[in-house]
């Protein structure tokens, strides 16, 4: 397994070394616990803080968001912290990256999440108003066209699925990708070579 994808895999041989910052996200001044073995152990990563604040909510219709790949937890926990009367499912195929963010939910008491393992969509049996998702890129192309091509399957009516990826790691090839899957595909948003893009589950 090489460097670039060890965080994608589901028990990372890393030696733990935890790290513990505090970051406003949503107007919410959150804390985060992050290690070896998971993806953006020092910080929030960019992209994902672009994603927190581009994601249209008012666009969103009732019903479950799901957080998919979500590392130690930084998206799915903001998300469910400002708006609490929405249920937010966060899914990882990395034990590590699931017993941080499930700490993490404990330690910003936020308890309207669920938090469990899953290969992609494997063990994903509901249907979201939204999937969310900064996809690991480093784990391969196919991992995120898997993760984009999928969502169509969980999506309801009016459900969007919303993804950040730079320019120069297939936000152009991932936006037809959408386009083919959905028959739809906005940009949300640009900033600094990340795109927040967004396709509409039409019918």
């Amino acid at each position: 397994m090489t460097d670039n994808s060890f965080y994608y895999s589901k028990n990372p041989d890393v030696e733990s070394n935890p790290l513990t910052w505090n970051f406003s996200l949503l107007g919410n001044n959150l804390v985060f616990t992050s290690d070896n073995g998971v993806f953006s152990k020092h910080t929030v990563d960019y992209g994902s803080r672009v994603l927190i604040d581009y994601v249209d909510y008012d666009r969103i219709p009732a019903g479950k968001i799901l957080d998919m790949g979500t590392g130690y937890g930084p998206i799915g926990i903001a998300i469910a912290k400002a708006f609490p009367k929405r249920q937010v499912d966060m899914v990882d195929v990395n034990e590590v990256a699931l017993a941080l963010a499930k700490k993490n939910a404990a330690a910003n008491q936020v308890d309207n999440v669920k938090i469990f393992e899953s290969n992609i969509y494997d063990a994903v049996s509901d249907s979201y108003a939204a999937i969310i998702t900064n996809p690991p890129v480093r784990a391969g192309k196919q991992v995120v066209e898997q993760m984009i091509s999928g969502a169509r399957d969980h999506l309801v009516l009016d459900g969007t699925l919303t993804v950040v990826l730079q320019k120069k790691q297939g936000a152009p090839s991932a936006k037809k990708l959408m386009t083919q899957v959905f028959g739809n595909c906005q940009i949300l948003k640009r900033d600094k070579g990340y795109y927040i893009l967004q396709s509409i589950q039409k019918s």
